[in-house]
């Protein structure tokens, strides 16, 4: 089973990115119909987006979308934490994750060092690709 770094949902949310990044205000159903994204999936990570700060959404008769935080200052990392797609290279990654080996062996797990490490890399470059250098394909 191929597990994906970039799911459908991160993939739609730059979709979304693209449009609004062409500034104003636009419809969720324009941004659906322009880049071909189901609305279901539009609406739920157009939630998402708002929370993180990312993008406004103005509600009414003369409602829509707009970018609010300046893409060059987002990276694509900000963008998987704000969808909750922030991917761990293996659960000992996780916060306060309890591992039973070390608990049993008492030492450091050699392991876990090295995926440490990969974890800290694949954050870094992810960190290192703003938004809008992605979508102007910079």
């Amino acid at each position: 089973m191929i597990s994906l770094l970039i799911t459908r949902e991160a993939d739609y949310a730059l979709r979304i990115l693209r449009t609004l990044s062409e500034g104003g205000q636009v419809t969720a159903a324009e941004i659906t119909q322009r880049e071909l994204i189901p609305r279901q999936f539009a609406y739920k990570i157009l939630r998402k987006l708002s929370r993180a700060g990312i993008i406004a959404v103005n509600r009414g008769a003369e409602g829509g979308c707009r970018l609010a935080a300046d893409l060059r200052e987002k990276s694509l990392f900000d963008l998987m934490a704000a969808l909750d797609l922030v991917e761990l290279v293996n659960a000992c990654m996780a916060p306060g994750y309890q591992c039973s080996w070390r608990q049993s062996c008492g030492r450091d797990c050699k392991i876990h060092s090295r995926l440490a490490e990969i974890q800290r890399s694949l954050d870094q470059e992810l960190r290192r690709h703003s938004l809008a250098a992605i979508l102007s394909g910079e």
